[in-house]
């Protein structure tokens, strides 16, 4: 399977790349927090780019591109800690009334796989309607049903959280089958996120690394640092042929297991994000712990995102099981 974007893809992603960088800055991170990490106007032009319509066929008036495109797109997404419920909103396309079109902010809840009460509910005040995923099937919430206390301070500053105590039941719009199948390509979707915040906090330790001067020099010279950012590159690399190979089996799923690949591609780009953001702190020495220097806003966002359709260790276990499954067989 070849994972090397075409020409077409290359053109998509430069062009989101564009549009994130210049919308979305390191400059703007503490702004956005004072809009609870949700822009509306920004959400408007994300739709515009067709975003949310991505997967959506054209005669539906989507954009009609794959799971591989729409890997590229969250990468870039993620690169720039781009805020909002995203990939909810991509998953309700054709299920939920103008989330396509970026009219309706869609948000959601994994039940599916290992859950604890109270449930936590991301950008809620934003939220024009609320997808939950059962083992039963899919479920549409109206937001405005919810009593939920917010959180104080979120674990990341852009990505505000209600503590949600009761959940109604909600109105059945698919069947176990879908909700399944919704998990599946969220994770896959997430994944990009997590390979593009892990390059995200790469490039900035970089470009920090080659600025700061210790001793006469850039510490980017010294060995040490220079070990901590192949060690990041390496990283890097490994989270882009899990998530691109979690993408292209969507795709193709006639050619490897969807579910193994997807599992995987999430836990090597978890693994990516934490730890390049970790590292990104650490080369930014005793400053990076500061509230200042962006590192901690890569940080936050790799665990925001490490808890969404499931966590390194539940995909992990279920890789387990296949692979049980297939000996067996």
């Amino acid at each position: 399977m070849d994972f090397q974007p075409t020409e077409d893809q290359k053109a998509l992603r430069d062009g989101i790349r564009s549009f994130c960088e210049g919308q979305v800055p390191n400059e703007r991170y503490p702004e956005l927090e004072k809009t609870k990490g949700f822009d509306r106007a920004l959400w408007s032009e994300l739709a515009e780019m067709g975003i949310f319509s991505l997967r959506l066929p054209e005669s539906e008036g989507g954009v009609g591109l794959g799971y591989a495109d729409s890997v590229l797109v969250f990468e870039e997404l993620g690169r720039r800690l781009v805020p909002g419920p995203l990939v909810w909103s991509q998953l309700a396309a054709g299920l939920v009334k103008g989330a396509a079109e970026g009219t309706t902010v869609v948000g959601g809840l994994d039940l599916i796989g290992a859950h604890r009460e109270p449930y936590l509910v991301e950008h809620l005040e934003s939220l024009d309607a609320l997808l939950v995923l059962r083992k039963d099937g899919v479920y549409h919430v109206d937001p405005r049903q919810l009593k939920g206390e917010i959180v104080e301070f979120p674990l990341d500053p852009l990505t505000p959280v209600h503590h949600v105590a009761t959940l109604p039941q909600g109105e059945k719009i698919a069947d176990a089958a879908r909700a399944k199948r919704l998990r599946l390509e969220g994770a896959a979707l997430v994944a990009g996120q997590q390979l593009g915040v892990a390059e995200g906090a790469l490039t900035l330790a970089n470009d920090y690394a080659k600025g700061r001067e210790q001793f006469g020099r850039t510490i980017g010279s010294f060995q040490a640092v220079k070990h901590m950012l192949a060690e990041m590159f390496v990283r890097q690399e490994a989270a882009r042929a899990g998530a691109y190979n979690g993408g292209a089996t969507l795709d193709a799923p006639e050619v490897a297991d969807v579910e193994r690949a997807v599992a995987a591609a999430k836990i090597t780009a978890g693994e990516a994000a934490i730890r390049n953001g970790r590292a990104c702190i650490q080369v930014h020495g005793g400053m990076g712990f500061t509230w200042e220097v962006l590192a901690h806003y890569f940080f936050k966002r790799a665990w925001v995102l490490e808890n969404l359709f499931g966590t390194q260790d539940e995909h992990a276990e279920r890789i387990a099981e296949l692979l049980e499954a297939q000996l067996e067989a």
